[in-house]
């Protein structure tokens, strides 16, 4: 069976990520590399390792986290499609089993906001790693008097943790906020679409999605 160590250690796959990422940097978007693929392999392993799901379906939720943005390199634009598609080439190639290659790139295609619906539980938790990555750290732009929104609202972002509560009925996000930097309001401009699609996703793992900044229960 494929494993995600396996999926990490291929060059290819780490070419189109690095590429990816290049052509993000070039059109002023977030980081999008390994920092950020590796912490959504993480967290929706977490997702569904707490809830209880088996070790299997933990893994393929891991997999389909490292690969959900190499569609990036053909264009941001539906960069979800393309991706899915680039992956099932990849998982082909590298003889992983039909049935999990389909629920990985069924996860891929379904991760974006704009067309994006929490079709199976590995899509689920996926969707909300990769819209709970909201931080600083993500930010290229050094000049803060040129910043854009979404500059200004992963700037702001001092700390972010998505948890599970111990009843596991509750998933939530809670974000320490700079307000100087920018306003929950242009927080809620830009993030909106992808904060129904957690809430979505949520409920599909059975689950209340939450979203708290500072201290504040605003979802």
């Amino acid at each position: 069976m494929l494993t995600y160590e396996q999926i990490t250690k291929s060059e290819a796959v780490r070419t189109y990520i690095i590429r990816a990422d290049e052509s993000l940097a070039a059109l002023g978007f977030t980081e999008h590399s390994f920092a950020h693929v590796i912490h959504v392999a993480q967290t929706a392993g977490y997702i569904l390792e707490t809830l209880g799901y088996d070790a299997r379906t933990v893994e393929l939720a891991k997999i389909a986290g490292y690969l959900h943005d190499i569609g990036n390199l053909v264009n941001r634009k539906d960069h979800s499609q393309s991706g899915a598609v680039m992956a099932w080439s990849i998982l082909n190639d590298m003889a992983c089993d039909p049935a999990e290659t389909a629920t990985i790139v069924t996860a891929i295609g379904n991760h974006d906001e704009g067309t994006g619906v929490p079709v199976n539980a590995v899509s689920a938790a996926m969707i909300l790693a990769d819209k709970a990555d909201v931080r600083r750290s993500r930010v290229r732009n050094t000049d803060k008097s040129t910043f854009d929104i979404h500059d200004r609202v992963n700037y702001s972002v001092k700390k972010a943790a998505l948890k599970i509560n111990e009843e596991k009925t509750l998933i939530k996000l809670k974000l320490d906020v700079d307000t100087k930097y920018g306003s929950v309001m242009d927080y809620f401009e830009i993030f909106m679409g992808r904060m129904i699609l957690c809430r979505k996703a949520a409920e599909k793992l059975g689950l209340q999605f939450k979203l708290i900044i500072n201290e504040q229960q605003l979802i």
